[in-house]
């Protein structure tokens, strides 16, 4: 039988395996949640998608400039995926609109349903630093 020193490395190790092992899972877990088809035959994913090919043409310069100012606090590692989850919530709003092209108005909108309420926070600070009025966007807060 093991003793000492050695026993416990290994049951340290055996403790931080199956740690990660149950945090990867659960992340896969809802990744898979995600991909599910719902009533319509579409996941939250493949509409997600949708919205952004649709309406990637819409897009400017500095509405794009406003979206890379509002991830930037996101860890590099998610700022992808959440970049694309809010640009799709933008494309559903502009879709939803029938507007001609993204305004900074749609992509704080869009920011502000896209992410959960401990980011607004984040949002209002920015906001207020870029002398952006919030009055119109309360009711979403």
């Amino acid at each position: 039988m093991l003793e000492g020193w050695f026993s416990y490395l290994i049951l340290f190790w055996g403790i931080i395996l199956i740690g990660s092992f149950a945090i990867g899972g659960f992340f896969m877990f809802r990744k898979f949640l995600k991909r599910l088809p719902k009533a319509d035959g579409r996941s939250d994913m493949d509409w997600e998608e949708y919205y952004v090919e649709r309406t990637r043409h819409l897009w400017k310069e500095p509405e794009k400039e406003l979206l890379e100012e509002l991830v930037r606090p996101v860890p590099e590692l998610f700022r992808d995926v959440a970049r694309h989850k809010i640009a799709g919530k933008i494309g559903e709003l502009t879709f939803k609109e029938n507007a001609n092209a993204i305004t900074q108005d749609l992509v704080i909108r869009g920011y502000i349903m896209a992410t959960p309420k401990r980011d607004h926070k984040f949002l209002r600070k920015k906001l207020t630093d870029m002398q952006i009025d919030m009055s119109p966007y309360e009711h979403l807060f």
